[in-house]
């Protein structure tokens, strides 16, 4: 069937919510025949889903569904399968050694007959995000420079400029000032509650709800265009062109509920501060371990739990599976702990430590492997001689007796 397009639909900052996606689907597979479908990036890791799937179903609503989409610092390492590759366009990441755009720079697409040029950026605090291993060999450039080197390359050719951000919303009014000439912003990665379109000059800034709970749509008016954005009421049921897909999640949702074991009594019928949880994690492995422990907020999510402990719980708490690794501090940043303490806050957020405050004489920590990438050119070992330890079997031994794990759910 020839489509023939009319406006653009985004979605941004999915994570991979598999579990309430259907609305969505159904929303975009719909929309397909009129509009332009583009994602802003993040569309991968931040569920059980993730964790259990490795990002296959993710990678499959991509391609089939998608026509542009933007990198984002979850799931970076996805952009560079074939089939995704294709699709990905994004103005200012290149390889660190020849200066080369790492993808396509833009997309050009005939909306409403308009010749309209669809690129995207990654911010440079997104970049930073990506883990060190993913992001070796790439940089990125300035943004606002990059997109006004793609004006003045393709200025002669396009009707109207839609920009995919994944930077921030605050991030993108700047870019928004900075390059006039941007029709429409559709924002991702900063997870604010702004999503109702922004003007700044003759540029709209919008964003879609995100984790599959809605879209921003974008169309040309008379004078310039229009954009929205639109949350989605719950849908369980998918079409049937899309039924594969949903036997698949479901597949995984009954994996995921398969119990561990009771939860403690402190942590049942209640979303856990994830704070109060890292305490306890770090106390433990303090006390077990005998070394300071440093550990970041954002490393769990808030999840609300029943009165067992499921796959599904354990892996929505932390869904990024982190491993806990003990790293040597370079010489600069063991004299200097405020230094040290600055540079994880900045990478990831508030942090928990333990003991607090930390010993003076300090040589080494345990962190996670996320954060000690943080600490350039220091040198990471096992969380024991004989143990790798991820942070989930680390929360799974706060939350909930050990020895009563179900034989189903193995050891932690």
């Amino acid at each position: 069937m020839t489509r023939i397009l009319e406006r653009i639909t985004a979605t941004t900052d999915v994570h991979s919510h598999l579990g309430e996606v259907s609305a969505l689907l159904t929303h975009l597979q719909q929309a397909r025949a009129s509009s332009l479908i583009v994602d802003c990036g993040d569309f991968f890791e931040g569920t059980s889903y993730y964790r259990f799937g490795g990002g296959a179903i993710e990678m499959d609503i991509l391609t089939s569904l998608y026509d542009v989409v933007a990198p984002g610092n979850h799931g970076w390492a996805h952009h560079f399968a074939p089939d995704l590759y294709r699709l990905t366009v994004c103005a200012n990441a290149v390889d660190d050694a020849s200066g080369e755009p790492l993808f396509r720079r833009l997309h050009l697409a005939q909306v409403a007959g308009r010749t309209v040029a669809v690129t995207a950026i990654i911010g440079l605090q997104a970049f930073d995000a990506i883990p060190t291993a993913d992001r070796r060999g790439h940089r990125v450039t300035d943004p606002g420079r990059a997109l006004v080197d793609l004006l003045l390359e393709h200025h002669h050719e396009v009707d109207s400029w839609i920009l995919l951000s994944h930077s921030g919303f605050e991030q993108d009014l700047q870019l928004a000032d900075a390059c006039p000439f941007l029709d429409v912003v559709f924002s991702g990665h900063c997870h604010s509650d702004r999503y109702a379109p922004e003007p700044v000059g003759d540029t709209l800034v919008v964003k879609g709800p995100e984790h599959a709970a809605g879209y921003a749509v974008a169309e040309p008016v008379t004078h310039g265009w229009a954009a929205l954005a639109h949350h989605l009421p719950s849908s369980p049921v998918l079409p049937p062109a899309l039924e594969p897909i949903g036997r698949r999640i479901e597949g995984l949702r009954e994996q995921l509920s398969a119990p561990l074991a009771p939860l403690l009594g402190r942590w049942q019928e209640q979303v856990p501060d994830r704070r109060e949880v890292l305490v306890e994690v770090a106390r433990r492995l303090h006390r077990g371990l005998g070394t300071a422990v440093v550990l970041n907020d954002t490393a769990l999510r808030p999840t609300r739990l029943g009165s067992v402990l499921r796959w599904q719980d354990l892996l929505d708490i932390e869904p990024f599976g982190n491993r806990l690794v003990h790293v040597d501090l370079p010489a600069d940043l063991a004299a200097d702990q405020g230094a040290l303490l600055a540079r994880l806050t900045e990478r990831a957020g508030p942090l928990v430590l333990y003991p607090e405050p930390l010993p003076q004489a300090l040589t080494s920590i345990m962190t996670t492997d996320y954060l000690a990438q943080t600490l350039t050119g220091s040198r990471t070992r096992r969380a024991a001689p004989d143990l790798d330890l991820e942070l989930d079997q680390a929360v799974a031994h706060v939350l909930a007796d050990p020895a009563l794990f179900t034989e189903e759910g193995g050891p932690l």
